[in-house]
């Protein structure tokens, strides 16, 4: 009877030992996730300042550019600026099938094996 007594406590151990190594491990694979998400969100952010500022001076670029071929500066500048109006319509209009899609590259990433 001592003897079942002892494996029982022993194996109560082992469970309790197994219960809280399963607990580090899903800490350590939620901190790793975390991680590598505000990384790559830091290194998006990077991205896209960098992204705007390109846009920023190409646009002014080729505003001028176009003024300068009408010979009015001003002219150049409102068609760059029809031109991102008229992108922002098309994306506006194709909002329903961007926004799905979007949501699901995010969660496929969230959900990616590390």
């Amino acid at each position: 009877m001592q003897e079942l007594k002892t494996k029982i406590n022993d194996l109560s151990e082992d469970i309790e030992a197994y219960i809280e190594a399963y607990y580090e491990l899903k800490v350590l694979k939620i901190s790793e996730k975390a991680s590598l998400m505000a990384t790559q969100s830091i290194i998006a952010s990077v991205q896209l300042t960098l992204l705007i500022f390109v846009m920023i001076f190409a646009s002014m670029g080729l505003a001028w550019w176009i003024g300068v071929a009408l010979n009015n500066v001003i002219a150049g500048f409102f068609i760059v600026a029809g031109i991102y109006t008229l992108l922002l319509i098309i994306l506006i209009g194709f909002k329903k099938a961007f926004v799905p899609m979007l949501r699901n590259a995010i969660i496929k990433k969230m959900f990616e094996e590390l």
